[in-house]
């Protein structure tokens, strides 16, 4: 039966915040990890895990790794700090696809692997991430290895475990696949993926849109009514994510109409 992972469960480098289920009577069958965006830091994540309060859901909100320099403020999950500069020539904008082998390193084998699955006793299906901007791309990008490692042990043992290769589900709002995913069989990934973005001014193309759809198997894309990538604002725009985590999450209570088995 899985548990609740305390803090003394994971790395000392690591910053986190842990909400656990409104009601304690039993152990939660379901993780949430929440990856915030270029810049930010895990606090707003807290409350909104707070304010979700998911029934039989732990909510893990994870402070990225490095700091941005020259006391911008905030952190990055990229491997460097890349500027664009293909308009001006000069600095521009942080470069949001940065690398993230650091990331999906700390996230996949520290976190993932290494409290909720050997630690904490959860199935990797049973563990869902949303991720902003930045964070949302850490996510796709981990979900990209960890099919790509079932892949490899299926292919040395002719007998890959059931549902290693996938997570329960991610939600990434503005966050595209990064330029260094490559999926190294034909199969496409059984990760559920919920992508949303403003109509205007948004990271979520369509080309990027696109490209998801080549690599993972369940795409839903929303476009919300109003330009940028931000956090939903309303209970409109919140309603695809809420809608999208009550058809896969695990209940004690019984499968709902409408719910998704993943592994």
């Amino acid at each position: 039966m899985p548990r609740v992972p305390l803090p003394t469960d994971f790395p000392p480098h690591l910053t986190l915040s842990i909400t656990p289920p409104p009601s304690p009577t039993h152990q939660p069958l379901n993780v949430l990890l929440f990856l915030h965006g270029l810049g930010d830091t895990h606090t707003p994540f807290t409350r909104l895990a707070t304010q979700l309060a998911l029934p039989e859901t732990v909510c893990l909100s994870f402070r990225a790794p490095s700091p941005l320099p020259f006391d911008l403020g905030g952190f990055h999950w990229g491997d460097d700090i890349l500027f664009d500069d293909s308009a001006t020539g000069a600095a521009g904008p942080i470069e949001y696809d940065s690398g993230f082998a650091k990331a999906c390193r700390v996230i996949g084998e520290e976190v993932v692997q290494g409290v909720l699955v050997q630690k904490c006793g959860y199935r990797t299906t049973d563990i869902f991430i949303l991720g902003l901007g930045q964070g949302g791309m850490v996510a796709l990008a981990l979900a990209c290895k960890l099919h790509n490692n079932n892949a490899t042990e299926s292919t040395a043992s002719s007998a890959g475990k059931a549902g290693a290769g996938a997570l329960g589900g991610i939600i990434s709002i503005g966050g595209f696949l990064p330029s260094s995913c490559a999926v190294e069989d034909k199969g496409k990934l059984g990760t559920p993926l919920l992508a949303l973005g403003g109509k205007a001014e948004t990271l979520m193309t369509e080309e990027k849109v696109e490209g998801l759809r080549r690599v993972f198997g369940q795409v839903k894309y929303v476009k919300w009514g109003r330009q940028g990538d931000g956090m939903p604002r309303s209970r409109e725009e919140m309603m695809p994510v809420m809608r999208f985590l009550a058809e896969r999450l695990r209940s004690r209570r019984g499968v709902p109409e409408g719910a998704v088995e993943v592994g």
